[in-house]
């Protein structure tokens, strides 16, 4: 068979049958693209079919005796056999595999110049030598705890200028240096399995797996092969030429390249699931677009005292500008002065002075409850009240000391509920149906303290994994201090409750350190990999 012909049989392809990564470059192809394997001489793919055809009934050929009688590289043999499965039945390859033993580079020296240990028991002089001294000596850092172990050589503690090295034997025999040379001399097997190990721990063998093929005729085999045609050209259908011509089979199991996309961040999968279980419970969302919020709104609607330590420097990041905010409700932050100096509602209030200054302070909200505010202060604007029910997941920032579990900006969910008679079984009912659209059942309620809500509580659930209860929200019923002021009938009733966004989702991926979920410290390719959000499994 001419080169011309077989390189051409072997010429690159793509989804038709075969790997063009393993295929050889013909005269007069183009060059291999990058990552392909490098350029193959056509006459090793004839030379291997020529020598498997003089094989006869044989059975077939060891790939590294083959590359061996060859002359060439077993790689480059085993590209042939590759680019000659690509042609179909033409010839057929086993893979193997088999270990053998090979000296390591300090195997080579200790063969070449003898054990650490026998070299340093051949340079100690009859009357010893100072032990500072015998380190430095061939093979003495390496050789000496084995010399010992050997007992060719003591350790005198007591001797005059300090502790002396003395040969205890007249003469040694180095066996590790012949154990390492019946290994070159490829007798390995015949080393008991003891010494091999010895040899191994010391880093002196490597046990090395060698692959293979055993490489047979095929039920197509040639010596010559002709080539099979890639694409149906218009010339072949014009001619008819394509009714004589051998196609390769089409691959359809190949891939092509994955389109580039987008990925979402576990972050927003949870928070789209979480945004789902609320829809489906009939609530509405809320704007939460002002991130900015004066303190009006933040502390004062919600009933929080301006002396309160939640708005002290240390928890809350206050802007310098715009430090003040333009204007405030004018009839409502009158109710809102009163209701904290004076008290009102049934309320005796907190009994200080009100300063409007201090509401006017621009911040970077701590919780979404400020909307939850303006939304109940918008529904007390309608003419007709009517129930409704409000839900937010948005973004929040407080000055926290950054560690594991904590940042200075985290996402909050919030959940309000406004009728009339709600009370605080409706609270748990409430509570209990959202948790377990979460996968949450089992659930206890702790009586807690919270400013703006009478009663409050801490929802906790049972952590399978951790096997204890872990506290996973907080709920409670709005003040009346904070309803009435804004408008809201006498009669109507707010619950509400809220949570985390990061803490469910670090549970779900399995995330440990919130940074790893939030900032500069994520790994991207943690965003590519991680699956779809499930909160009920």
């Amino acid at each position: 068979m001419a080169p011309s012909t077989l390189s051409a049989a072997l010429a690159p392809h793509s989804r038709w049958g075969g790997s063009p990564a393993a295929l050889p470059a013909g005269p007069g192809s183009l060059p291999a693209g990058p990552g392909s394997l490098p350029a193959m001489a056509p006459s090793v793919a004839e030379r291997l079919l020529e020598r498997l055809d003089r094989a006869g009934g044989s059975g077939g050929l060891c790939s590294i005796e083959a590359a061996a009688a060859l002359g060439v590289d077993h790689q480059t043999l085993v590209g042939a056999v590759k680019s000659l499965q690509a042609l179909g039945e033409v010839i057929e390859a086993e893979a193997r595999a088999a270990t053998r033993w090979e000296l390591s580079p300090e195997g080579e020296e200790v063969l070449r110049d003898g054990s650490p240990e026998v070299r340093l028991f051949r340079s100690l002089p009859e009357e010893g030598l100072p032990q500072a001294e015998a380190m430095k000596l061939p093979g003495g850092s390496l050789g000496f705890s084995k010399a010992m172990a050997n007992k060719w050589v003591r350790l005198d503690k007591g001797a005059p200028g300090g502790p002396r090295v003395l040969p205890v034997v007249p003469s040694v025999q180095d066996t590790v240096q012949e154990h390492l040379g019946q290994v070159r001399a490829g007798e390995a097997q015949a080393l008991p399995e003891r010494e091999r190990a010895e040899l191994k721990r010391r880093k002196l063998l490597l046990e090395v797996t060698l692959k293979s093929y055993w490489i047979r005729k095929g039920s197509a085999f040639s010596t010559a092969v002709a080539r099979p045609e890639t694409e149906l050209t218009p010339e072949m259908i014009a001619t008819g030429s394509w009714r004589q011509l051998p196609f390769k089979p089409y691959n359809f199991s190949s891939l092509g390249l994955p389109p580039a996309c987008g990925h979402l961040h576990p972050l927003l999968k949870v928070r789209s699931e979480l945004r789902q279980i609320f829809l489906e419970m009939g609530f509405t969302e809320m704007p939460t677009d002002n991130f900015v919020e004066s303190s009006f709104w933040n502390f004062d609607a919600l009933f929080q005292p301006q002396q309160h330590p939640a708005r002290d420097q240390h928890d809350t990041f206050f802007l310098l500008d715009p430090a003040e905010a333009p204007q405030l409700p004018p009839g409502y932050t009158s109710k809102v002065k009163k209701v904290h100096s004076q008290g009102g509602y049934g309320s005796q209030g907190y009994r200080y002075e009100w300063k409007v200054e201090e509401a006017r302070k621009n911040l970077l909200r701590t919780h979404t409850t400020s909307a939850s505010a303006r939304a109940l202060f918008r529904l007390a604007r309608q003419e007709k009240f009517s129930p409704v029910k409000y839900f937010s997941i948005d973004r929040v920032f407080r000055n926290e000391s950054l560690d594991a579990t904590h940042l200075a900006e985290f996402h909050q969910v919030e959940g309000v509920v406004a009728d009339r008679g709600l009370t605080l079984g409706h609270l748990m009912g409430i509570l209990r149906q959202f948790f377990t659209k979460l996968g949450i059942s089992q659930l206890r309620f702790k009586p807690a303290y919270n400013p703006y809500t009478e009663p409050s509580m801490e929802v906790f659930s049972y952590h399978e994994g951790l096997k204890k209860w872990v506290e996973v929200g907080n709920s409670g019923v709005f003040r009346p201090e904070l309803l009435l002021p804004m408008g809201l009938p006498e009669n109507v009733s707010v619950i509400a409750w809220g949570l985390s966004l990061e803490r469910p989702t670090m549970i779900k991926y399995g995330i440990n350190n919130i940074r790893e979920l939030v900032g500069h410290r994520v790994n991207l390719q943690m965003v590519y990999d991680s699956p779809l959000c499930r909160l009920d499994v």
